[in-house]
This record gives structure tokens, sequence and C-alpha cells, in this order.
């Protein structure tokens, strides 16, 4: 089959477009302020390049959702946290739609001018259809929830929210997680949903999207850890236990826990190669660690029995990985990419907002090293990211008052945005400021993908300073083609015979970066043992709720113990 025979049998589909917002924020271990970050989610959806109405789906990548204690005991404890994004996203929703029905109700009034029979129609009470529908809109905003929680779900301290205006439309939703701290737990990790849905309830046409929100290990100098932290996103985040889709292939894992990639603790930057990898070149030792990696990569998986793996149990296992053919891919997070290696000497210029500044942010944006480093394939080959026209997005000491603020003249000024004032803030002196907070996202497959048919982009902006956090949040709002599985899939052999040929060879859903982690479910389980126990350890020790519990156990222990002296 040919990619054009493809085309035509996708047509149909095609025709048909998801309507995506996908937000990644780094919550700080703060509760929000509702209000605030319902009106800069507002902002957001009125940047939709010429669109209108509501997201299909909306999805939350929230890092540091909670403090440490409450995540990694989970459950219980996170809902809180999460009643305030759903409670932000449909405030912030149902206001959308009022604004939407005021300037529907406007232009209508203006067309209605001069026309004396419409305004007896109207007196009447027979309105347009168009007014109808306003008003309805008006009702859905005040009346009801315009979104639904579908899931929410974490891993340590990184989480993901779902959201659908219109929950029968999804279908079937998997969950995927791995931690990359030590021993495997997760505060550091990557958290996936796999999303099957449709554009509207009656459609027989359904499309497949992966979502994954993730963290990846901080510091400037650690580099190759946060490269590493990808590769154990695309072997170990499965959407199902590799020993059960290939039974009886894989030994026992014999290699116990995985060494701590979280970058948590490390205090000291790296040697004289700093210099170096700020250049964009690399010293020898990091080349070395590179290409340990890609011959680990290329290295066939081997079966209990020491045999290659069989190509049916490859594509059984590409299939639960984040790389599976027949899905679309989002990866948000903080990503914590930086621009430099060591950290900012004293007296350093940090970028500016002042467009007519020769230190405007876009002169630091070459420095980027998630850039560098996913087009030199060293981490996330072959996905895309749209054009980064925001300033930096981290690091923002929060300030009481405007002295010393880098914003200082317009939060003087009482200069607001989406209705709330401006914070004042500067940028922290010991981080390079960085853009770490990130969207990316695989495109449909080059068998498939034409200027009418692809994932457009209609968004990508980052939201306002806020006062709960260092980061600045960033979404990316995306119309993606529906596109069955089966179409995805067409053609995909035929291509894979080719993959050594330019574009081909860059796609991980024909070349993934890894193989798949036979034993990462083990790892997982084995790590979620030992958060529940670090997890009930800090809540017991590190909080209020946690010292009256032992306050209480305490008095219990001595009452019982004065009532058998009694008996």
């Amino acid at each position: 089959m040919t990619p054009a025979s493809v085309l035509s049998s996708s047509s149909a589909s095609a025709a048909a477009a998801l309507d995506l917002l996908i937000l990644t924020f780094n919550c700080a271990k703060n509760l929000i302020d509702v209000p605030v970050f319902a009106a800069h989610l507002q902002g957001a959806l009125r940047q939709n390049s010429g669109g209108d109405g509501l997201p299909d789906l909306v999805a939350f990548s929230l890092q540091e959702v909670a403090p440490l204690s409450y995540a990694f005991i989970g459950s219980y404890f996170l809902n809180p946290y999460y009643a305030k994004y759903e409670e932000a996203l449909n405030l912030a929703s149902s206001r959308f739609l009022e604004e939407e029905q005021e300037s529907n109700s406007t232009a209508d009034l203006e067309e209605d001018e001069g026309s004396s029979h419409e305004r007896e129609e109207e007196e009447e009470g027979l309105l347009k259809p168009n007014k109808k529908k306003s008003q309805q809109q008006s009702q859905a905003a005040t009346q009801t929830k315009p979104y639904t929680l579908v899931r929410a779900k974490n891993v340590g301290m990184t989480a993901i929210m779902l959201f659908a205006r219109d929950p029968e439309t999804v279908t079937r939703v998997e969950e995927a997680e791995c931690g990359f701290g030590a021993a495997d737990m997760g505060n550091k990790g990557a958290v996936g949903l796999r999303v099957s849905l449709k554009k509207d309830r009656d459609s027989r046409d359904e499309t497949e999207v992966t979502l994954v929100a993730t963290h990846l290990a901080a510091m400037e100098w650690n580099l190759k850890k946060r490269n590493a932290n990808w590769r154990s996103i695309a072997s170990g985040l499965t959407f199902g236990n590799p020993k059960e889709v290939v039974p009886g292939v894989f030994g026992e894992n014999t290699s116990g826990p995985r060494a701590d990639q979280s970058g948590a603790g490390d205090k000291v930057g790296p040697g004289p190669s700093a210099a170096v990898a700020d250049a964009g070149g690399s010293d020898s030792s990091e080349a070395t660690s590179e290409a340990d990696d890609e011959d680990e990569a290329e290295r066939p998986l081997v079966t209990s029995d020491g045999e290659s793996l069989a190509p049916e149990h490859r594509a059984a296992l590409k299939d639960i990985s984040v790389f599976k053919p027949s899905s679309y891919l989002f990866v948000a997070g903080d990503l914590n990419y930086r621009i430099s290696s060591t950290t900012p000497p004293p007296m350093s210029t940090f970028p500016s907002f002042d467009a007519d500044s020769p230190n405007h942010y876009s002169t630091f944006l070459p420095r980027d090293q998630l850039t560098q480093e996913r087009l030199a394939g060293r981490a996330f080959k072959g996905m895309s990211e749209a054009p980064v026209s925001f300033g930096p997005t981290y690091k923002y000491n929060i300030l009481e008052k405007p002295d010393e603020a880098v914003n200082e003249e317009a939060v003087r000024a009482g200069v607001e945005h989406d209705g709330v004032p401006e914070v004042p803030w500067k940028f922290a002196p010991h981080r390079w400021p960085g853009w770490c907070d990130r969207v990316l996202y695989l495109d449909l497959p080059s068998w498939l993908k034409t200027k009418s048919q692809k994932v457009e982009v209609k968004a990508y902006n980052s939201l306002p300073v806020v006062k709960t956090s260092d980061h600045r949040a960033v979404f990316l709002r995306v119309q993606v083609p529906v596109v069955s599985g089966e179409n995805m899939r067409k053609g995909l052999e035929m291509e894979e015979s080719n993959s050594d040929d330019g574009e081909l060879s860059q796609d991980p859903r024909i070349n993934p970066p890894v193989l798949v982690d036979a034993h990462a479910w083990e790892r997982r389980e084995a790590a979620r043992r030992k958060e529940l126990l670090v997890g009930m350890s800090a809540f017991l020790w590190s909080t209020q709720e946690g010292a009256v519990l032992l306050g209480t156990m305490v008095l219990l222990g001595v009452g019982s113990w004065y009532a058998s002296r009694g008996w």
C-alpha cells in the first residue's frame, strides 16, 4: 500500500479534528489561588489563533503538586490539591462561555438595529437560532461545570489530570508510571495516560492520544541525567506489564534498583568540561557516556534462553511503550533543561523582557539545552516543538514590594494581566533563567502527514507569574486530526523497510531510542512500597496532622499504661 492510498482511506477521518489544551506547571508544593489561576487560564483560552469555543480535552501536567509526604502516600491526601485545579478550570471555562455569549449578544444587537420586524419578533419571544445558541452557552456556563475530571494520577510529586467537555467521548483510558529518583522512587518521575476518544459521542471514528507528565533532573550541570530520564521514560513508561504482554520470554530481574537519576542532593557542578558544553560541544567523558548509551540502545534485547527477541514480540512491546505507532504523543513537564551547564557567576547579565534591549530573552534562546539535545538526537528524538516566543519560565523570586523588582515600573503603574495585578519579581541570582517548562509532541507519521493533515498549533505560550511558584505555567493549544489506529498503522511496514532513509530514521515509532524495559513493572511495584514507607514517615514527623496523630498515640499509650497499672 502506498502512502497516497493510506491518505485516501483516512480522508473521512481527517475531516474531523480534536481540540486539545495541554498545560504544564510546577506548583512548588503549594495550593494555587483559584481566582488568580482561573483568570490566567481564561486568558489562555482566548489565545486560539482565530478559533473559538473550548477545547475538547484539557490535560494538566503538574510537578511538585504537593509536599513529598502527601504525594508519596497519594490518593486522599492529593484530593484537595486536585480540587483546586478542577475548580480553576471550570471557573475559567464558565467565564469564557459567558464572554462568548456576551460577544454574540452584542453582535446580534448590532445586526438587529434598524429592523423593527425583528424587534417585534423578539418581543413575541421568537429568537433567532444564533441567539438561542448564545442563551444555551450562557446556561451551560452558569448551571453546569463545562469540564468533567476523567482521570487524575500521580507518581510521587508529579501528577496528570485529564478533563473532557463530554466524558462520553472518552472510550478508554490506560495508565503508566515510572520513577527515576533514589531506588526508582518518584521524587522525580513520569506518569502517563493513553486516551481513546471521539470528536463527539455519535461519531464512529476515534483516535488515540498518549499524554505524559514528567519532571526531569534539576541543576544546570545535570544535562546527562536529564537525557537519562528521557531514556527511562522511553523504556520504562509502559501501558502494560511487558512480562504479561510477551509471557515466558524474560527471565528474573537480578539488577536491583537503578542509580538515582533525579539530581536531588547534587551540590557541585561539573569541572572544566562545563565551558565546552556551554559552547555547544561535549567533553570526552560525556561523549563516551552517550556512545555507551547508543550502544546499549542498539543492542538486541535477549530472552531468558539467550535468543534475540522475535519481531512480533518487539511489535507487541512497542505497542505498550510511549511510541505506539497508532497514537499521538504529547510530553509536558518541568523538563529542567537550562541555558548553561554551570551556575551564573556574580553580576551575570540575565535575559530582559524589554524588546529594545540587546539582552532581550530571544538572544539567550539559542543556548537552550533542550533544543540542542533534541536536534542532536540525544533526547526527544523525532519529536516537535512549536516556536518558543515567550520568555524564560524559571526561576522567579517573588517579592513582597516592587522595590528591586525587574518589573517595578509596571507594578507601580498598576498593570494587570487577565484582570490580575502584576506580581513583583526578579530572577533568582544563583540560577540561570531558562525555559524549563515545555510541551513537545509527536506529529502524524510521515506516511499520513500532509499540509492539511497534521498537528496544527493554535497557541504556545506561558502564563503570567503567580505568587505561589517560582515557575511560569506553559500551555499548548492544538488541533489533531481524528485518524483511527488502523489508518495510523497503514503503511508502517513499508516505511520500516526504508527506515534508514532521511526523516524516517528520526521517527521513534519506527526506530525507538531504547528498548522496552522488561522489568519496568517490577521496579515500579518495589519503588511504590518504598514510597509509602517514606511518605508515612515524613507525614508523621513533618506535618501538623502527623504531629497530632503521634501525640494522640502517645496519650493513648500513656493512658493504657496507667489503666493497666490500675488493674
